[in-house]
């Protein structure tokens, strides 16, 4: 499906953040909507953004909101989209998926005027939804629990109200009494019917409470009032014990707090010093914090500045509302206040951002009130304040975003093998050029002087079992150096590696033991310390290495192979020899598969220009079952099983099919499919990459493994990027990553999480074309 929108890069604009306890436990977390995107992220324990779950969906998200039932450990999220439904998501942890619990039709997909999905609304308490069209309807949903504590949802009831233009709509926090919503409207039915236009200039905003009678089944008008027409957004105010409950209107210039039988409370918003009388200021985003024992609302105006407001109440009486300058941010579509004590603002335009409270506003500042109000002939005395620096706030992380894209053109300016794409993105003083390449960009991370040229490196673990990877092997032309991974890296002597040789070949054999294989033998390193030798007959050297985490294949000079496995015990058994009819180009041997005690194929590159896959099994080792006939002589061989779905229906990975890849030394790259139950090759496929023969590697990294040729791009396996280096370290390549100091650690993620890679330049002026 998603052939029909498919792009280059994923989408960076958010339309719409919530945040909540969705995995349960006492994790903070944020959902976002990208468009067709929905991802959950969370901040970890450093500041930095984590993406936990990406889903793409086939349609447009156009409102999110959360909800939690009385008593529940986390929140439910509920989807208004462009499919006509209405949908609630519940996170999984354990398969890491967004398990869908309901998804009820109520009109026709697309974005339609009077089909629900452009507003969503939950009762405080998580007993009712109501999801509103942009005109006429709105349907409520009443939220419950069955006999075995599962969500239900009940059909929808009707409150719909024809020639009705709706601007917002809120849940009313009234504790346990019947679920209340508020709504702004606009009655149009007589401007319709007015030719002159008047009808239409004096159409007036109404605020409408709908309220649910859970007894009875059904939803009424319950108060209706006229409002400023400036009227464009509802926030909720806390009520029950926590507060007066009610809501805030936020109108051009003002903020009004209002409740039924309540008398409104009016401030007016501060304006900046320099903005002309003739302009409004509206809120264009709000985020409401709220604790035990205090609560307050941060609310945004349309040039960026966020204003603290706050209740003076006693019981369910208001007696004053403040508002006071906080500080000033880029516009925000959304914004989330965090209990951990963060503020991620989803921007309108450009970067999106993760703020750290180092105040919560208590010291004096601008400050307006409903008790200093003053109205004069030319309307209500405005206040006036001067933006600053973040005081309140301090920026800790960001996420790159590309919207909006002005202008883009393809060329290839740098001589590189793919053209690139220039954009301009963002407005005013965030705007940006960025140069987009395909592939993964690479970040230098640290540079270390060594005593020679290195011929290979690796890094292993000690144990199947640990997290992180415990050594880093070099090798030169006549030794090996042990790094040791800890605090800091640091030669070791100790390790049990031979070091007085080359390596071919380092890694975790078996589940608890280290191999080194280099010229002249195989050295075997147990757990407990003890070293078991296997020694090249006569004066034949070890030429290749082929292995994986419980079999090796190596090839002596002359084209002889020997083939051992990993026993029950643990010990490194030869099994079988097999003489070649030339000298043994490369080897490689697929990975094993899940649950099984060994990997059937082995492959082996000659000389003449052919690819022999061999099988490993017991009653027919050794025994050809295919061959390929190539342009050029093999230089590396690698294995590759390809996922084709990640976290299914079941929540396993399903694999597709096993890819053998060829740097050939002409600096083709060759790829086939090997059949996984005969070994036949078939869909062959190739690439001129470069003049130099690519050397494959593999690497695991963020639980993906990757082939990068190591001398171009390619996009033949299945969709991912590369990019040129010399050399990689096979295994986890992000193990010191939180030892790094904070700049080092922003600026690798940066790159990392960027895909295509970017390169960013800031404009010293507004560009919004290229030329």
């Amino acid at each position: 499906m998603y052939l029909y929108s498919l792009t280059l890069q994923r989408a960076t604009g958010i339309v719409s953040a919530i945040n909540g306890n969705f995995s349960g436990g006492k994790a903070q977390e944020i959902v976002v909507a990208r468009g067709k995107v929905l991802d959950l992220l969370r901040p970890d324990e450093n500041g930095k953004i984590q993406t936990v779950l990406s889903v793409e969906i086939f349609g447009a998200i156009r409102s999110l909101a959360q909800f939690r039932l009385t008593g529940a450990q986390k929140d439910y999220i509920v989807v208004g989209s462009d499919s006509g439904r209405i949908v609630i998501l519940e996170y999984n942890k354990e398969r890491n998926v967004f398990d869908k619990i309901h998804q009820e039709t109520f009109g026709k997909s697309g974005c339609r005027r009077i089909v629900p999905g452009q507003y969503l609304a939950v009762d405080p308490k998580g007993r009712a939804v109501m999801i509103g069209a942009c005109e006429k309807q709105k349907l409520v949903y009443v939220l419950n629990r069955d006999t075995v504590a599962r969500l239900t949802i009940s059909s929808p009831l009707e409150a719909h109200k024809s020639h009705t233009i709706c601007y917002s709509v809120c849940g009313v926090d009234c504790g346990f009494d019947n679920p209340i919503f508020a709504a702004i409207e606009l009655d149009y039915s007589e401007a319709d019917q007015d030719s002159t236009g008047q009808a239409a200039s004096e159409a007036q905003k109404n605020l409408t409470f709908y309220e649910l009678d859970l007894g009875l089944n059904h939803v009424s008008r319950k108060w209706s009032e006229q409002v400023d027409n400036g009227a464009n957004m509802l926030v909720t105010v806390p009520g029950g014990g926590d507060g007066p409950s009610g809501i805030l209107v936020c109108a051009e210039n003002f903020v009004i707090y209002k409740n039924q039988g309540h008398p409104d409370v009016r401030a007016v918003i501060p304006r900046r010093a320099d903005l002309p009388a003739e302009r409004g200021v509206l809120i264009v985003s709000a985020a409401t914090h709220k604790q035990k024992s205090m609560f307050f609302f941060l609310l945004q105006t349309e040039y960026g500045d966020i204003f603290k407001v706050t209740l003076d109440h006693e019981n369910d009486k208001v007696k004053e509302l403040k508002i006071k300058y906080f500080d000033t941010i880029p516009v925000t579509s959304s914004m989330c206040v965090l209990k951990s004590g963060f503020l991620f603002a989803a921007s309108e335009f450009g970067n999106h951002a993760l703020y750290q409270f180092q105040a919560i506003g208590e010291e004096e500042d601008v400050e307006a009130s409903s008790a200093t109000l003053m109205e004069t002939e030319e309307g209500f005395q405005p206040v006036f304040f001067q933006p600053r620096g973040l005081k309140n706030l301090v920026r800790i992380d960001q996420v790159e975003s590309l919207m909006p894209i002005m202008d883009m053109k393809v060329a290839n300016l740098f001589d590189e093998e793919t053209p690139q794409i220039f954009s301009l993105c963002g407005r005013g003083p965030r705007s940006s050029l960025r140069i987009l390449r395909p592939g993964l960009a690479i970040s230098e991370m640290a540079v270390s002087q060594l005593p020679g040229v290195p011929s290979a490196v690796w890094t292993v673990k000690r144990n199947l079992s640990d997290e992180f990877d415990a050594y880093i092997v070099v090798s030169f032309n006549n030794a090996t150096l042990v790094l040791s991974i800890g605090e800091t890296v640091e030669e070791v002597s100790d390790s049990g590696f031979l070091d007085t040789t080359p390596s071919l070949a380092v890694s975790l054999i078996g589940d608890d033991s280290l191999m080194q294989i280099h010229p002249n033998g195989i050295r075997h390193i147990r757990e407990d310390g003890r070293i078991n030798e296997w020694r090249t007959p006569g004066k034949r050297t070890i030429v290749k290495v082929g292995s994986n985490r419980l079999q090796v294949v190596i090839a002596l000079s002359g084209g002889e192979l020997i083939y051992f496995e990993v026993d029950m015990t643990g010990q490194l058994m030869e099994v079988e020899k097999h003489e070649m009819s030339g000298d043994v180009a490369c080897l490689d041997i697929a990975p094993v598969p899940e649950g099984r005690q060994r990997s059937r194929f082995l492959a082996v590159g000659s000389y003449d220009n052919t690819i022999r896959v061999l099988s490993l099994d017991p009653d027919d080792c050794m025994q050809i079952l295919s061959v390929q006939s190539v342009s050029a002589p093999p230089e590396s061989l690698l294995f590759l099983e390809v996922q084709a779905s990640i976290g299914g229906e079941d929540g396993a990975d399903h694999p597709a099919s096993l890819f053998l890849n060829a740097g050939l030394q002409t600096g083709v790259l060759f790829r086939t499919v090997v059949d996984m139950v005969t070994g036949q090759l078939s869909d062959s496929r190739s690439r001129f990459l470069g003049l130099r023969a690519p050397k494959l590697f593999s690497i695991n990294m963020h639980l993906r493994q990757d082939h990068p040729p190591l001398c171009g791009r390619d996009h033949m396996a299945y969709r991912s990027a590369y990019f040129p280096v010399k050399d990689v370290i096979d295994g986890d390549l992000c193990e010191q990553f939180p030892t790094l100091p904070l700049d080092a650690q922003r600026k690798i993620a940066d790159e990392l999480d960027r895909t295509p890679g970017e390169i960013l330049k800031k404009l010293e002026e507004v560009r919004n074309k290229i030329i």
